[in-house]
C-alpha cells in the first residue's frame, strides 16, 4: 500500500523493497545518509512496578496456602477456587516479574530490539494459564451443583473477609502503573481474588443463614466468567502486539496520509507500524522525494512529527529521489553532490 499526494507515480521494474525486518536494528555506530534511524535511549533503573510485584507476589503467595487448608476444611469451592486462583497468581506475578527483569537487559548481536518484548510473552502465559484455570472452576462447580456437598458457612466468611483485605492492598499496590502489560496482567489476577473474596463471603453468609448449598458453585461460576471476560482482552491485546499487529490508537493509513502530505515527500509506501514492547512503538517505510540535498533536515522533521503526534520513536525511513529530468527513481546513495 503507498501513499501520495499526487494520483499516480511510475515505478521502474524489478525495483525491490525490503521487509522493515530485514534490516539490523539501530544501535550502529555508523549510518549512511541514505538510511536514517532515529532512536531514543532510556536509563533503566529498578522500576518501581517491579517493587510493586515482587509485594505481591509474597503477599499472595502466603495468603494462598491459609486459603487453599480452609477451603477444604469448610467445603467450599468458592475458597478453594480462590486459592487455586491465588496460587495462579503468584506464578503469573513470577512471570510477570521475571519478563520485567529481562526486559531491562540491553539490545545485543543476536537481539537488536532487545528483551522488551518478554514482557508481552509473559502476559501471554498469564492469561492462557487464567483461561485455563477457569475452565477447571466451572467444570468442578458443574459438578457441584449436581452432587452437593456442605459447607461450614461461617468458617468460609471469616477466611474470606481476611482474603478480600488482602486482595484489596495488592490490587491497590499494583493498580499504579496501567501501561505495563505484565502489571495490568497481575492486577487482573488480584481483582480476580478480590471478586472471588466478595463471592465467596456473600456464599458463606448465604449458607450459614438458609443453609443453601448450590449458592457456593453458583458464585464460583459467576466470578469465573468475570474473570475470563478481563482475561479475554487481555489475550487479545498481547496477541495482537506478538504478531506485530498496528499498536492500538494508530491508524495505518492517516499516518501513510500524514507523512505523503509533508512538502518534499512525492510517495510513501512499504510502511509498516508496530510495538517493540508494549511502551515503545517503531515505524519503517519507504519515502520517494524529490529533492535529495533536503534529506537531512526532512527526516528531522519527520522523526520529531512521528514522535510528537503518535508516540512513535523507533523511526526507521528509507528515502529514493524522483528525478524530474527523467522520471526515474535513483536511491539516495547513487547521488553525486
Amino acid at each position: 500500500m503507498s501513499y501520495a499526494p499526487h494520483t499516480h507515480h511510475h515505478h521502474p521494474e524489478g525495483e525491490q523493497h525490503p521487509h522493515p525486518h530485514d534490516r539490523p536494528d539501530g544501535h550502529n555506530a555508523k549510518h549512511d545518509h541514505h538510511n536514517d534511524h532515529s532512536h531514543h535511549h532510556h536509563d533503566h533503573g529498578v522500576p518501581t512496578s517491579q517493587k510493586r510485584l515482587v509485594f505481591a507476589l509474597v503477599v499472595t503467595f502466603g495468603f494462598a496456602f491459609i486459603e487453599l487448608i480452609g477451603g477444604f476444611w469448610s467445603g467450599s469451592l468458592a475458597l478453594i477456587s480462590d486459592a487455586g486462583h491465588m496460587m495462579t497468581d503468584s506464578a503469573a506475578l513470577l512471570l510477570a516479574l521475571i519478563a520485567n527483569v529481562i526486559g531491562q537487559r540491553p539490545a545485543n548481536a543476536g537481539k537488536s530490539y532487545g528483551y522488551a518484548r518478554a514482557e508481552l510473552i509473559g502476559a501471554l502465559v498469564n492469561s492462557l494459564t487464567m483461561i485455563a484455570l477457569v475452565v477447571w472452576i466451572i467444570v468442578e462447580a458443574v459438578q457441584r451443583l449436581l452432587h452437593p456437598e456442605p459447607v461450614n458457612g461461617i468458617g468460609v466468611m471469616v477466611i474470606a473477609v481476611i482474603g478480600l483485605l488482602v486482595n484489596v492492598f495488592s490490587a491497590w499496590q499494583l493498580s499504579h502503573d496501567h501501561d505495563n502489560l505484565n502489571s495490568r496482567a497481575a492486577l487482573i489476577h488480584v481483582l480476580g481474588d478480590l471478586l472471588g473474596s466478595v463471592a465467596a463471603i456473600a456464599a458463606g453468609a448465604v449458607i450459614y443463614f438458609t443453609g443453601w448449598m448450590p449458592i457456593d458453585p453458583i458464585l464460583s461460576i459467576a466470578v469465573s466468567l468475570l474473570i475470563l471476560r478481563s482475561t479475554w482482552n487481555l489475550l487479545r491485546q498481547s496477541t495482537h502486539l506478538l504478531m506485530e499487529g498496528v499498536p492500538e490508537g494508530i491508524d495505518l493509513n492517516q499516518v501513510g496520509a500524514r507523512l505523503a502530505a509533508v512538502p518534499g515527500i512525492v510517495e510513501v509506501h512499504d510502511l509498516h507500524v508496530w510495538s517493540i514492547g508494549s511502551k515503545r512503538k517503531a515505524l519503517s517505510a519507504h519515502l520517494i522525494i524529490n529533492e535529495p540535498l533536503g534529506w537531512p533536515s526532512l527526516i528531522l522533521q519527520l522523526n520529531q512529527m512521528l514522535e510528537n503526534e503518535y508516540g512513535i520513536d523507533h523511526v526507521t525511513l528509507q528515502p529514493a529521489w524522483l528525478s524530474e529530468r527523467d522520471g526515474k527513481i535513483v536511491p539516495i546513495h547513487r547521488i553525486e553532490h
